[in-house]
């Protein structure tokens, strides 16, 4: 019985082992091993977790190479230290590579490598790399083991109902977490590398019964130009992928949250993983969806329109305030009732700055104390927001340098900018953009930067797909979905498909 396999194995290895040209640019792998050791010793600079076993197995000398600390003990003990060294039944360096790459099962993940490059690349990932004496390619045997974070609730995205599960830094990992929530043959893992000097492992996770051809081949395009040296985060692909004229708002999102870019990949998106970050990229990504969270759709309708309309309303506050406050004050008291206006003119007969200063002051001074709230220690971050709000707030009133209506107007416009923390970017730079216009042209000047702004949003374009289709051109059945939330029985009575919408491009 073991004689007819061994010359099964050896009939196969004759028949079908080749030896294919390498891509373009990539060293291949020679046959000698010594000279394949000796490169990758030179390459890694002779690293200190560059790990490298020589061993003989049935007559043919291998070596074993993986990095310390990345791959798992217990399986490189159970299959490879207790199997390869006892290996009897064939004869020359191609029966050998040939049972181990049709006849045994030595990693979860197994598969060719020819080239040094990807030799450092899936070591480094934590596979263990398998070279035979006398063949030019190697064997791959994914047997990861690197410690990383443990799953918990996402910080950025705190939800009252939906999973407690955010995602984390390794790939797969992540890629699991999709995979158990979303059990379709459509779901689609597309991996891909990022990035110049070092390769960074990325997957594009689309349905492919919902996605767009177009939006697939845009998006692969634009990510094949990106020639960064390395890629950290997912945040260095996000211009790659944006389009359309300058604009502080962005077509593209993210999330942390598995059951939110389920909800997106239903939709026909594109999610962007990033080896090393637990942040997501959605694309294209919709202006309305930054006032829409999962807690929408898990509550009765009243409720979740009630709440994104406050999402609306305080967007609105948190950059129109303080800028029509100034304006009011400066250009327009008559518009102020008649005790608040005495109120408004006697703080500031105290005050020794004009009141457009003094807005800017005020807030330059709450993006200092935020920032160093958010970079401190969680402890240390609390004691800063209460010397903040306590004691330099209460000691510029007191001091006569800053007036108690401006402070108010501060901690209102502060608590309205995280209703919706996906804009506080825009939100920050808007909000000192109208301070500045409503200080020199009062609100007249504000109505006409309200409509710049409107008419920039409306007119940016994310991979063929308007930033504010469904409201701009204004379609009435969207509607459900947008300013208000329509109930379940009537969101899924018909769909509606983006590039049926006027003014689309995504076909």
């Amino acid at each position: 019985m073991l004689d007819s396999l061994a010359k099964k194995w050896r009939r196969s290895a004759r028949e079908s082992y080749e030896d294919p040209a390498p891509p373009e640019g990539m060293t291949p792998l020679s046959a000698s091993l010594e000279e394949n050791i000796i490169a990758i010793r030179q390459a890694a600079a002779n690293s200190g977790d560059l790990v490298i076993k020589r061993l003989v197995t049935a007559g043919t000398e291998v070596a074993l190479l993986m990095t310390e600390g990345m791959f798992s003990l217990t399986a490189f003990a159970l299959l490879l230290a207790q199997t390869l060294p006892n290996l009897k039944d064939c004869s020359g360096p191609e029966e050998v590579l040939e049972w181990v790459r049709r006849y045994s099962i030595l990693g979860a993940d197994q598969g060719e490598v020819r080239t040094r490059e990807e030799v450092f690349r899936l070591m480094m990932s934590g596979f263990v790399l398998l070279l035979v004496d006398g063949c030019a390619v190697g064997i791959n045997l994914g047997m990861q083991g690197f410690s990383f974070r443990g799953i918990g609730e996402p910080n950025s995205e705190v939800n009252e109902r939906g999973s407690r599960e955010g995602f984390v830094e390794p790939l797969r990992i992540n890629l699991t977490m999709v995979r158990r929530r979303m059990k379709s043959p459509n779901l689609c893992f597309e991996f891909i590398q990022v990035g110049g000097k070092v390769k960074t492992d990325a997957a594009l996770i689309y349905l492919s019964d919902m996605v767009s051809g177009r939006l697939l081949r845009q998006i692969r395009s634009r990510l094949s130009q990106v020639n960064m040296d390395v890629v950290l985060e997912t945040g260095y692909l996000s211009p790659y992928l944006e389009q359309g004229p300058l604009s502080i708002f962005s077509g593209v999102g993210s999330t942390e949250r598995p059951d939110t870019l389920c909800g997106k990949l239903s939709e026909g998106r594109v999610g962007i993983m990033l080896d090393g970050t637990p942040f997501v990229l959605v694309v294209p990504y919709l202006f309305t969806e930054h006032f829409q969270s999962f807690d929408d759709y898990a509550h009765r309708p009243y409720y979740a329109s009630f709440i994104r309309l406050l999402k609306y309303i305080s967007f609105l506050f948190t950059i129109l305030l303080p800028g029509g406050y100034v304006a009011m004050a400066n250009f327009h008291p008559e518009l102020f009732p008649e005790v608040l206006l005495y109120n408004v003119a006697r703080n500031e007969l105290k005050t020794p700055f004009p009141l457009m200063m003094e807005a800017v002051i005020i807030f330059f001074i709450y993006e200092i104390m935020r920032e160093a709230g958010l970079r401190l220690p969680r402890p240390v971050g609390h004691a800063v927001s209460i010397v903040g709000a306590l004691v330099i707030g209460d000691a510029a009133v007191t001091a006569g340098i800053i007036g108690a209506p401006m402070v108010m107007i501060v901690a209102l416009t502060a608590i309205s900018s995280f209703v919706v923390p996906s804009l506080y970017e825009p939100v920050t730079v808007l909000r000192f953009a109208f301070i500045l216009i409503g200080g020199m042209t009062g609100l007249f000047g504000i109505t006409v930067g309200l409509a710049v702004v409107i008419l920039n949003l409306c007119s940016l374009v994310s991979l063929g797909v308007s930033d504010t289709a469904g409201a701009a051109p204004f379609v009435p059945y969207s509607m459900r979905d947008i300013f208000i939330r329509a109930g379940w029985k009537t969101l899924e009575k018909k769909q509606l498909n983006v590039e049926d919408l006027p003014g689309e491009k995504l076909k």
